[in-house]
């Protein structure tokens, strides 16, 4: 057993600065199993290791897609390693052999959540909805059912259960999405509004978003510049719009 802050030194450097270096990185196994296991960020750190002993040591573990629907909570849009979380959960979400059942349950679990995520972690997060869309058409119900639920409480799709295969995702449809589409930041407006078009085949680029910041989105609205509105139809004449009341003769406009 180690401390909370221990845990995150070594999850933070072991994937890059202890593994390749070791004879047998399979003698990590354990430990990167049990701390996946622990829950909140240090399970978010150890997914790195765990990446590398799946793909290049042939480690097996059942339950890992389980486990990774388990880590989707409201503060997965806040933690400080959530770039590194969502490259990886990118990654692992890649193959074109995953059930349709299991994507859509990540869809649906990462739109509800998106509900009340930050306008920087919505920017990143739409794009990643709409590359899985891409690689799994079967999810692709989920936008273009018509009859799908009005609110919430009709939605068929349990957020609480933790088996992603009785979540009934696939049964439900994106209204989360359509919500955002009335979000009080532009941008988001937009990139939500790419799902009630036809989808290109080319996946967006998601990985300069990945560490966007609120101060990097302010700073943009900042430095955007003025448009003039005009306010008035006619051209103001005296103080109250009257060319000859006994304001304009005592009153003047500069």
């Amino acid at each position: 057993q180690l401390q909370t802050g221990l845990y995150k030194k070594v999850l933070v450097i072991l994937h890059d600065s202890v593994l390749p270096y070791m004879n047998e990185p399979t003698l990590m196994m354990d430990f990167l199993t049990v701390a996946y296991g622990i829950g909140g960020a240090i399970s978010l750190l150890a997914l790195n290791g765990l990446f590398i002993l799946i793909h290049q040591h042939n480690l097996e573990y059942p339950d890992f897609y389980k486990k990774l629907y388990s880590l989707l909570d409201p503060s997965i849009y806040h933690v400080k390693y959530r770039a590194r979380f969502f490259h990886l959960t990118d990654l692992f979400l890649s193959s074109s052999h995953l059930p349709a059942y299991l994507v859509a349950a990540f869809i649906k679990r990462l739109a509800r959540l998106a509900l009340t995520a930050p306008p920087e972690a919505l920017l990143m997060i739409l794009p990643f909805i709409c590359n899985l869309f891409r690689r799994h058409p079967a999810c692709r119900v989920l936008v273009h059912r018509p009859g799908g639920p009005a609110d919430m409480a009709e939605d068929p799709y349990v957020m609480e259960e933790e088996e992603p295969s009785k979540s009934r995702a696939l049964e439900s449809s994106l209204w989360e999405v359509q919500s955002l589409q009335n979000h009080y930041h532009p941008d988001v407006v937009k990139a939500a509004a790419v799902l009630n078009q036809s989808l290109s085949e080319i996946e967006d680029d998601i990985s300069g978003l990945l560490e966007l910041s609120a101060y990097e989105l302010f700073d943009k609205e900042v430095k955007k510049k003025a448009v003039d509105v005009p306010l008035e139809f006619e051209q103001v004449r005296g103080l109250f719009g009257k060319k000859n009341d006994i304001f304009a003769e005592h009153f003047s406009l500069d």
